[in-house]
């Protein structure tokens, strides 16, 4: 990780909300010298079955940046998630920041493009977001520096956000009892998930890492904080002893076993759009649900 400015010393302050619909969890990052603050992996409530879009996680991240007088620099990305849908937009229509997700979105742009059947006002430029990351690109958080490391596998779009000691991992890990996320989705593959897992295992072992989902294994309490050691002794995927062959072969097994996300219709289309709700031609939000496709 020499390449890569990791500076240990600088500890943001960290507050979750955990939306228990989707088990996400959303998180504000502040710079401990300052009101500067980033917002990473943000929900928007949706009742599928009615149609209807509401903002009460979205709210509670603005309520509390308010509360604390707080200047919201950044909403992060981690990914173009399949299992919630983001309110990037709408919280920087409430409260500003500039919104950032990894410069492979264009593939998953162009995939979802064509099985969602998006005609030209569907751009598949990147251009719905303020900022896209390429490997190692470092931004500010008021006096914090951040930098992005791509980690697909998951997602072809997939990055990690390494703040001070704190890495925002999204869904290329999960806690040391949950594993590791699917590596079946278009343009994911395990082999190159084990790989950028180990990009996060070369951070130094005392880093914070925080999850985007934690789904309470075995009836536990929901978690979303570990470290880079516990996770190389203990990931019951890919801890201590488990070789890549070991971890391709679980996941080639697994992932097919399992069912699509519940809310992966909804989620792309808008996620694709940095948090915008399509519309139709007449400027009537709308969400198409393609048959037969995944």
């Amino acid at each position: 990780m020499s390449q890569y400015p990791v500076e240990m010393n600088v500890k943001p302050d960290v507050k979750a909300f955990f939306d228990e619909d989707t088990f996400t969890i959303s998180y504000v990052v502040k710079d401990p010298m300052s009101k500067a603050c980033a917002v990473i992996d943000p929900v928007l409530d949706i009742d599928y079955a009615a149609g209807r879009i509401t903002h009460g996680s979205a709210d509670a991240v603005i309520d509390y940046i308010k509360k604390h007088d707080l200047a919201l620099e950044w909403i992060i990305e981690t990914h173009v998630h399949a299992d919630h849908l983001s309110s990037a937009r709408y919280i920087k229509e409430q409260v500003g920041g500039k919104i950032g997700i990894g410069e492979h979105v264009l593939v998953v742009q162009e995939t979802f493009g064509k099985i969602y059947n998006e005609d030209e006002r569907f751009k598949r430029d990147g251009s719905q977001f303020d900022r896209l990351f390429k490997n190692g690109d470092t931004y500010k958080i008021g006096t914090m520096s951040a930098f992005a490391l791509h980690t697909p596998g998951h997602t072809p779009a997939c990055m990690v956000h390494v703040i001070g000691n704190a890495a925002f991992v999204g869904d290329t890990l999960f806690m040391p009892d949950g594993g590791s996320a699917r590596a079946d989705f278009p343009g994911g593959d395990a082999a190159t998930l084990y790989d950028s897992i180990q990009k996060v295992l070369a951070l130094p072992d005392e880093m914070r890492l925080f999850m985007c989902h934690d789904y309470g294994p075995d009836g536990r309490p929901y978690r979303w904080e570990t470290t880079v050691g516990e996770e190389k002794r203990d990931n019951i995927h890919f801890g201590e002893g488990k070789t890549k062959a070991d971890f391709v072969k679980l996941r080639n097994e697994r992932d097919p076993t399992l069912g699509m996300p519940r809310l992966i219709l909804p989620s792309l289309q808008v996620n694709m759009r940095a948090g915008e709700i399509p519309a139709d031609h007449d400027g009537n939000l709308m969400l198409k649900v393609p048959v037969n496709v995944l």
